[in-house]
C-alpha cells in the first residue's frame, strides 16, 4: 500500500511587510509530493516570530491571540482532511485548499472538469488544433460519462478518485461495448491523458494516474496500396455512370499528388500557382498537421482539375474538385475496384499511400516525397514501402557495380 504523508506548517511571508511593520502568515500544506501555500488573513511582527515553532514569540495579548488563531487553523486543515477522506476523496493538498477557500462548494469534480476541458480544446479548433482532433476529446468524453454510469452508477466523481483500476476498466469496456480496436482505444486514453496534465499543472492533482498504464500502439500491418499497373487501369476504365467516375477522377487525383483526401476536399484556386517555366504547383498547409505541401502538378493531374473547372456544383461550393463525404467515398470506392477488378479494399487513404509507395519505387528519394507534408522523414517511412520488383532492381544494379569476377577467372588472371 502506498505510503500517504500530510504535514501543515506556517511560515511568514516577509517579503510583503505592510505598512503596518506586519508580515503575513501562510499555512503551508503538503501531501506526498504536492504543495499548496494558503494565506490565512493573519499577520504578526517579523522580530516576534519563531520560524522553529512556528509561533509568535512574547507574553504580550497579540502574540496569545495569533497563536490561538494557528491552533484553530490546524485544526481546521485536519478536520477537512478527514472529511475529505470520509466523503471518498484523495484528501490531497489542493483539495484541501480548494475547500478552505471555498467552504460551501465541494471537491473539483472529474467529469464537470473534463467537460470544461473538452470545450476548451473546441475553442482552440482553427487555432492550434483541428476539429477532428476536437472531435477526438467529445467522444472520449460520452465514452467516459457511459462507462461512470454503468461501472460506478453515479454521473461524476472526485477527481482524486480516478486510478489505474478505473482506467484499465474504461479501456476495456470501449473495446467490448464500442468494439473498439486496440490502437482506436490507445488514442482515446491519450486524450484523456492530456487531461490529467493540465490537471496536475493546475495543481489539483497529485500524481498522473495513467503513469503506470501501458499505451504502445500494436504494429499493423501497411494499408492497401495501387500498383502502377492498377492506377493505369483505373485511369483507363471507362465508369458505368457519373458518380463513379468522379470519385475515381478524386482519387486518382490524391494518389498523383498525394494530398490526403481532407486536404483535396479543401483545395481552392489559391493553392494552385504557376512558376516561369509553366510547371504547376500546390502550395497548400495540411489540414491535419497545418504543414505547407509543396507538390508540382503531374499532367494528368492537371488535366483532372481542368476537366472540373467549370463544374456547376464544385464553382457554388468554391472547390476545385468533386468531392462527396468520407464514408460515400469509401462506399463508392468499393464498387470502383469490382469495376477495375482490384482484389484490394480501396480506402480514401489508400491514395496517399499509393503516391509514396510508386514514387518509392521509380527512385524518387524519400525527403523529397516527405515534401508532400510531413514534418518528419520517419513518418514518410510508415506510407512509403518498396515493392519486390524495385528491391531486384537496385540488387542488380548492386551487382552491376561491383562487377565481381568467379573464382576461375580471377585465378586465371593471377597466374
Amino acid at each position: 500500500m502506498e505510503r500517504r504523508t500530510f504535514k501543515v506548517t506556517f511560515f511568514l511571508r516577509k517579503a510583503r511587510i505592510g505598512k503596518n511593520g506586519l508580515a503575513p502568515i501562510l499555512a503551508r500544506i503538503t501531501t506526498n509530493r504536492l504543495v499548496q501555500d494558503v494565506y490565512i488573513q493573519c499577520s504578526t511582527d517579523p522580530g516576534r516570530w519563531d520560524q522553529t515553532k512556528e509561533r509568535a514569540t512574547g507574553k504580550n495579548r497579540y502574540a496569545s491571540e495569533v497563536n490561538a488563531y494557528l491552533d484553530d487553523y490546524r485544526a481546521r486543515i485536519i478536520s477537512i482532511r478527514n472529511d475529505l477522506l470520509k466523503e471518498g476523496y484523495e484528501g490531497n493538498a489542493a483539495e484541501i485548499k480548494y475547500r478552505l477557500q471555498n467552504p460551501g462548494k465541494a471537491t473539483r469534480m472529474f467529469l464537470e472538469e473534463l467537460s470544461a476541458f473538452c470545450e476548451m480544446k473546441q475553442i482552440e479548433v482553427g487555432v492550434s488544433i483541428t476539429q477532428l482532433t476536437a472531435n477526438k476529446f467529445h467522444l472520449m468524453l460520452r465514452y467516459i460519462r457511459e462507462f461512470t454510469a454503468e461501472e460506478y452508477g453515479k454521473s461524476d466523481m472526485p477527481i482524486g478518485a480516478v486510478n489505474y483500476v478505473y482506467l484499465q476498466k474504461f479501456q476495456l469496456f470501449v473495446q467490448t461495448r464500442h468494439n473498439c480496436h486496440h490502437n482506436g482505444a490507445v488514442n482515446l486514453l491519450k486524450t484523456l491523458r492530456s487531461f490529467f496534465v493540465y490537471c496536475i499543472r493546475n495543481e489539483w492533482m497529485e500524481k498522473n494516474p495513467m503513469k503506470s498504464l501501458s499505451l504502445r500502439e500494436e504494429v499493423t500491418e501497411m494499408k492497401a496500396h495501387l500498383t502502377k499497373e492498377e492506377l493505369e487501369r483505373m485511369l483507363a476504365k471507362t465508369m458505368p455512370n457519373e458518380r463513379l467516375e468522379r470519385v475515381r477522377d478524386v482519387f486518382a487525383f490524391c494518389c498523383l499528388t498525394g494530398l490526403a483526401f481532407t486536404d483535396a476536399d479543401h483545395l481552392r484556386a489559391e493553392d494552385i500557382g504557376q512558376d516561369e517555366g509553366g510547371n504547376f504547383w500546390i502550395h497548400k498547409p495540411r489540414q491535419k498537421t497545418g504543414v505547407m505541401s509543396v507538390i508540382p502538378l503531374l499532367p494528368i493531374a492537371h488535366g483532372i482539375l481542368e476537366k472540373y473547372a467549370d463544374d456547376p456544383a464544385c464553382r457554388e461550393k468554391g472547390k476545385l474538385l468533386p468531392v462527396c463525404s468520407n464514408q460515400r467515398m469509401n462506399s463508392y470506392l468499393t464498387e470502383l475496384s469490382d469495376i477495375c477488378r482490384i482484389d484490394k479494399k480501396l480506402t480514401t487513404h489508400c491514395a496517399r499511400h499509393t503516391f509514396a509507395c510508386v514514387a518509392l519505387d521509380y527512385g524518387m528519394p524519400i525527403d523529397i516525397i516527405a515534401k508532400i507534408g510531413h514534418t518528419k522523414v520517419n513518418m514518410t517511412r510508415h506510407y512509403a514501402r518498396l515493392s519486390d520488383g524495385a528491391v531486384l532492381r537496385e540488387m542488380t544494379r548492386l551487382g552491376e557495380r561491383l562487377d565481381l569476377k568467379p573464382d576461375t577467372e580471377a585465378r586465371m588472371e593471377a597466374e
